[in-house]
């Protein structure tokens, strides 16, 4: 079965740090770019990050620059999301996903008729004192 799962979220107070885990089960991430993506309640799907198959590109939302890391690790089959610096407006459900392009991860919140392969369930971060 093809899966993505997230882990790693939780309860962090302003300022602390967490680090997501995004594991690929059935299929080889390899040949496939990953992405970060979260949403609040309320609010639309937003592009937190995303890095190429090889890992020697990556992008990041403005919102998150200087203070997320978005990494992989091929040979365990995982992806990282790094956050530091955490502000309570990070709390949301974030979401790693991945598609063979990694043009389709960076627009596919701005573009509806863009489809990503392989989608997570989620992890909860919620940032709070």
């Amino acid at each position: 079965q093809v899966q993505l799962v997230e882990s790693g979220g939780g309860l962090v107070q302003p300022g602390g740090s967490l680090r997501l885990s995004c594991a690929a089960s059935g299929f080889t991430l390899d040949y496939y770019a990953i992405g970060w993506f979260r949403q609040a309640p309320g609010k639309e799907r937003e592009g937190v990050s995303c890095i190429s198959s090889s890992g020697s590109s990556t992008y990041y939302g403005d919102s998150v620059k200087g203070r997320f890391t978005i990494s992989r690790d091929n040979a365990q089959n995982t992806a990282y999301l790094h956050m530091n610096s955490l502000k309570p407006e990070d709390t949301a459900t974030y979401y790693c996903a991945a598609d063979p392009k990694l043009h389709s991860l960076v627009v596919v919140t701005t573009d509806k008729n863009t489809h990503v392969e392989v989608w997570g369930q989620g992890t909860l971060v919620t940032v709070s004192s």
